[in-house]
């Protein structure tokens, strides 16, 4: 996962990401894939993989002739990523800014970016790479944030910014994308042509407060970091604010998340 301003995954982050989003990025993974077209036997770019959920998955897709690499900039996600891939023989890891791209053009069948690009200073500038590293008739296909309400974490990150001065413009920047004329100008920017678009909406059911907000506050994913940095009093708010947010009564609460996925193709 790429980084940007405060937002940074450092290793406590990517001990607790999988127990705070394994579900769900692994719920939304299918709609991903179906935009990319993924099939049996293509070659699939993973740009910004985190922990190597999303290139996991995607190896189900392409089947035992397919391939998946997954990159991130982050060492320690990739050495998660390399954990959890180390057994496929048709999965690989490697350290790229998902800005900067190293491989050949025409190097992909498929490109996917799960709740990355958002993160990018510059998303025109990873999705023209994307582009290029497509070979001509391929799809990339992003996921992104729509909105702080239906935000699985980013909805705490909103209650942080209020304790953390020149977090906010930062926090409003990951929701940008999730506007619909401004990633279509974005790919046809970058390239692609056919350009598709819709969301998708899910209510998460967690046994207790305690089990959604417990990895974040172990130091879990960027949200996790941001907690950490605060001092304790701070903290302590955005922990009751947050409560009192999801309606908390010591039982199951639910969380209402809904991602934009978005795809191209590149023509030639």
């Amino acid at each position: 996962m790429p980084v940007t301003g405060d937002l940074i995954f450092r290793a406590e982050a990517a001990a607790e990401y999988d127990r705070a989003f394994a579900h769900v990025s692994s719920h939304f993974l299918p709609f991903i894939f179906r935009a990319a077209r993924l099939a049996s036997g293509h070659r699939v770019l993973d740009v910004a993989s985190g922990t190597g959920i999303s290139a996991e998955a995607a190896l189900d897709a392409v089947g035992p002739t397919g391939s998946v690499l997954a990159t991130d900039i982050s060492h320690e996600m990739v050495e998660k990523a390399r954990e959890r891939l180390s057994r496929s023989p048709n999965a690989a890891v490697a350290i790229e800014d998902g800005q900067a791209l190293s491989f050949p053009a025409a190097s992909f069948d498929a490109v996917i970016c799960s709740l990355g690009l958002m993160f990018f200073p510059e998303p025109a500038r990873g999705l023209a790479g994307f582009h290029r590293v497509l070979r001509p008739g391929g799809r990339a296909a992003v996921s992104v944030k729509v909105a702080p309400e239906r935000s699985y974490n980013f909805r705490i990150n909103v209650v942080i910014a209020r304790y953390k001065p020149g977090l906010a413009d930062a926090v409003a920047r990951l929701f940008a994308l999730g506007d619909v004329a401004r990633l279509k100008s974005l790919f046809s920017e970058a390239g692609f042509v056919d350009f598709e678009t819709f969301t998708k909406r899910h209510t998460f059911v967690l046994p207790s407060f305690d089990a959604y907000y417990g990895p974040f506050e172990r130091g879990g994913a960027s949200t996790g970091q941001l907690l950490a940095a605060l001092p304790a009093a701070a903290r302590h708010a955005v922990r009751e604010e947050m409560r009192e947010a999801l309606n908390d009564t010591g039982g199951p609460i639910t969380i209402d998340v809904e991602h934009r996925i978005a795809s191209g193709r590149r023509q030639w």
